[in-house]
Order: C-alpha cells, then sequence, then structure tokens
C-alpha cells in the first residue's frame, strides 16, 4: 500500500525507475520493525474498505522538538482518494496529538505536491515559512513545513 501510493502520489516529483524498484519487501519489513518498536509515545492508524487496507496516519512527538507534536505520515492509495479516508485517518492523527497534550503539531511535505498541500491546508494546516531538503531515493527534494495549533481542535472530526 505504501509503495503504490509512493509510486503514484510522486511520479512527478522522482524518476520513474527509482519509483518503480522500489521494494515491497524491504518495505514490509521496515514496516513490521517500525510497529513491534513503536514507542508508546508514537501512533499508527491503518484505514480498512472492504478488508484491504487502503491508508495509515503516523503520529508522535515531533522529531525536531518533542514538546510538539508531528503527523509523520499519512498516506492513502490512489484509488480510495476522495472517499473520506484522508479526512479520517487525519481526524485520528489530531485526535492522538490532542490527546497526547501537544498544544500544536507540525508536518513536512514535498514543496511540490500540490495535491497533499491542498489536503493539509483544507485541514487547518498552515506553512510557516520553514524549508529544507532531503535526499529521498538519491533526490535532493524541497520540503515545506505546516503547522497546526491543537488546542483549537476540541472535536478532531471537525477538521474533516
Amino acid at each position: 500500500m505504501h509503495v503504490r501510493t509512493w509510486q503514484v502520489a510522486y511520479a512527478h516529483a522522482f524518476p520513474s525507475e527509482q519509483l518503480r524498484d522500489i521494494s515491497v519487501e524491504v518495505r514490509a519489513e521496515r514496516w513490521q520493525q517500525l510497529l513491534a518498536e513503536q514507542p508508546a509515545s508514537e501512533q499508527t492508524l491503518v484505514a480498512e474498505l472492504g478488508g484491504e487496507i487502503v491508508g495509515f496516519a503516523s503520529t508522535g512527538p515531533a522529531r525536531e522538538d518533542p514538546d510538539r507534536g508531528e503527523l509523520y505520515a499519512i498516506y492513502v492509495l490512489p484509488d480510495a482518494w476522495g472517499s473520506g479516508t484522508g479526512r479520517a485517518l487525519m481526524a485520528g492523527a489530531l485526535a492522538h496529538l490532542v490527546e497526547s497534550r501537544f498544544g500544536d503539531a507540525l508536518l513536512w511535505v514535498l514543496a511540490d505536491n500540490p495535491r497533499a498541500r491542498r489536503f493539509y491546508e483544507r485541514a487547518g494546516w498552515n506553512t510557516d515559512g520553514l524549508t529544507k531538503v532531503e535526499t529521498v531515493l538519491g533526490t535532493d527534494v524541497p520540503h515545506v513545513r505546516y503547522v497546526t495549533p491543537l488546542r483549537e481542535v476540541s472535536d478532531p472530526a471537525a477538521a474533516e
């Protein structure tokens, strides 16, 4: 699910051969390890439709500032885009961050990812002007940071 989503969502940002060559087996092993070792302060939600996993979201303390929350990842299979799955995952992710008593949260997204950026903006996230370049799949890719206050989210479902 994660690999397929990357291959579609990032087709414009990475060379096709790099996306094609992502190993599902290696990625699955990595997820098994991550989930087995996941600390209590982090949470990974999984969305299912018809008994199949169609999305996930991961949250926890911000990697660069553990006093803040972070949405580490949120991915939905392209076939489920527009189904409300992303909004439901976002609501669950925000609920976890609120329950963890973070005052705000951040996330990083590819600068050249208009679909995801619209999704975050509709959910109430705003850029804060910080940027960074990370090497992903051997390619230097600019990222922008988004933030959202959590104290204003009394009902995370309202973020839908």
